[in-house]
């Protein structure tokens, strides 16, 4: 069984401070840790000297730390942390609580550069930073997103991704190594031909999937429309699909899309793919890996789908971006009243394949985990705002208003050579996507 993810708080100092200004601060942030997750882990006492540092460092086997200096500590008692442990790090420093012209209550903030110096020699400088007071609403934002993200890092290192199938001429940008996912991201990629599943499906009696028909009809609009022959070819896949990602525990998943469903099934694997989307299963087409976990990071973050498609089309004027793809949007992320329509694939015209507007939200992040020239990772942030509009194409769409100009987003993104596949996340989680690239050594590009 894993381990739960365990959050440790260290507070160190010396006791040549004013200690009842600095136990105030202890026993307030530790019910701040407590407030974001209760299971963190806080000392009885703060840690005034390197032997009470020592006992309580033995207690603890963290995944994530949260350093703070409650009065001034030198390198040594940071390097000894260091020493022990090689998990992410959030250092925090206080605010000196009174200033009156009297004693320096408890410089807090010298410490954190004693900490920062010798972390910049042992660490190369990488751990998280925060500045203030347990009041502050910017700390516990910052803190809490970065146990976000410390949480999702250890997330990915259970995490088997599934490659339905290869890439289609012309986009590898998508294909993924797999001994490169589990250095980078801790990843496991297991490998499957699209031919094995769609032999898996085509074996399976018409009866034996009454129930995935039923479970596509009752989740979507229109599914009744789709060609009977359609309609059952698609519930013979989304059985294969989904009983093979149960079966191997697949938490994402990148598959192949055409020619082969449209040549050698003679139906799309749009839907099904929009299915799995719902039930937790990170989906994504075109065989794109990387594509997928990106999904699969926004949806963790937020507990919801993400969309997953192509930007296609720009306005200057409201500052919008559309992303588009052929229709394997989640059926939840349809917008009302309209719901969850059901057409045919837009170039293939064969269906049953998704077919609607996404519904709005006031915060999106659009994100894409892509690689640069010399193999290196890198992480594509941008906010926004997905705006009520209905389709804007046929299959599906989301309509983003960006915080930066629309225009420059897409110059500058084309300039630096992003792959065409971006997600739109339902929140902003740009901090926590931030913080996660900070813990993995990934560049991040912010538009």
């Amino acid at each position: 069984m894993n381990r739960e993810f365990e959050v440790a708080y260290v507070p160190i100092g010396v006791p040549t401070f004013h200690l009842e200004s600095a136990h105030a601060e202890f026993e307030k942030s530790c019910q701040l840790l407590k407030d974001i997750m209760s299971e963190a882990k806080c000392p009885e006492k703060m840690l005034l000297s390197i032997e009470d540092l020592g006992e309580y460092l033995d207690q603890i086997n963290p995944d994530l730390l949260v350093v703070q200096n409650i009065t001034f500590a030198n390198s040594a008692y940071i390097s000894e942390v260091l020493k022990r442990f090689d998990c992410p790090l959030l250092l925090w420093t206080l605010r000196e609580p009174v200033i009156d012209g009297g004693r320096l209550r408890l410089n807090s903030l010298t410490g954190a550069y004693s900490a920062g110096n010798a972390m910049m020699y042992m660490r190369n400088s990488n751990f998280e930073y925060i500045f203030g007071s347990t009041e502050e609403k910017r700390v516990k934002d910052k803190i809490s997103a970065v146990i976000r993200a410390g949480e999702l890092k250890k997330k990915l290192k259970g995490l088997k991704l599934a490659s339905v199938g290869h890439t289609p001429q012309g986009f590898g940008f998508g294909r993924a190594m797999d001994i490169e996912m589990l250095k980078t991201f801790g990843v496991t990629l297991e490998s499957i031909e699209a031919r094995e599943l769609i032999d898996v499906a085509k074996a399976y009696t018409e009866e034996s999937c009454d129930d995935y028909l039923e479970e596509t009809a009752s989740h979507t609009v229109e599914f009744e429309k789709t060609p009977r022959k359609n309609q059952i070819d698609h519930s013979r896949l989304y059985r294969a699909y989904k009983e093979y990602v149960t079966k191997n525990q697949i938490g994402a998943l990148s598959s192949r899309c055409w020619p082969d469903f449209f040549t050698a099934y003679g139906t799309p694997v749009c839907t099904v793919l929009a299915m799995l989307n719902d039930m937790g299963v990170a989906a994504s087409c075109e065989a794109d890996s990387y594509g997928a976990l990106s999904m699969y990071m926004g949806m963790q973050l937020t507990g919801s789908p993400v969309f997953f498609g192509d930007p296609v089309s720009l306005d200057e004027e409201e500052n919008t971006i559309t992303y588009w793809h052929c229709g394997t949007a989640a059926c939840s992320l349809a917008r009302q009243p309209e719901g969850a329509q059901v057409g045919v694939h837009p170039n293939r015209k064969i269906g049953p394949a998704m077919d609607f507007g996404c519904k709005a939200m006031d915060e999106v992040t659009i994100f894409r985990i892509g690689k640069k020239a010399d193999g290196g990772f890198r992480f594509f942030l941008a906010g926004g705002e997905a705006l009520d509009k209905p389709k804007q194409f046929t299959g599906t769409s989301i309509v983003v208003q960006t915080e930066q100009s629309a225009l420059e987003v897409v110059n500058h993104s084309v300039e630096a050579g992003w792959e065409p596949h971006f997600v739109v996340i339902y929140g902003d989680v740009r901090e926590e996507l931030s913080a996660l690239a900070r813990m993995l050594d990934i560049e991040v590009a912010l538009y």
